[in-house]
């Protein structure tokens, strides 16, 4: 077998291998926050997709007192397989007490 052979075996096989859930959550959380150099919140959904996970991950933007009037934003985060940031979204930016009216 070829050195391209072998290589191209290696990446099909890195490719197909994905990261377990706990994992992929400390990573969005832990590269999103280094990104923006704020304090990652929670990771409010997270799930497979083709080319990797997908996230939303809650971010403190602006600490306030008292803490309900601190800032939060809500990002969407692209990550491949092994849970590289790829991209990321600012959906929306709420007050931390602030409550979804659906």
């Amino acid at each position: 077998m070829s050195t391209t052979d072998e290589n191209s075996q290696k990446s099909g096989n890195a490719a197909e291998e994905r990261l377990d859930l706990p994992t992929v959550i400390r990573q969005a959380s832990a590269q999103l926050s280094l990104l923006l150099q704020r304090e990652a919140g929670t990771v409010s959904a997270v799930g497979a997709t083709d080319g990797g996970w997908s996230a939303q991950v809650e971010v403190v933007e602006l600490e306030r007192v008292p803490d309900t009037m601190s800032v939060m934003a809500s990002y969407r985060i692209e990550l491949d397989h092994q849970g590289r940031l790829l991209a990321y979204e600012r959906l929306r930016r709420y007050a931390r007490g602030q409550i979804d009216r659906r």
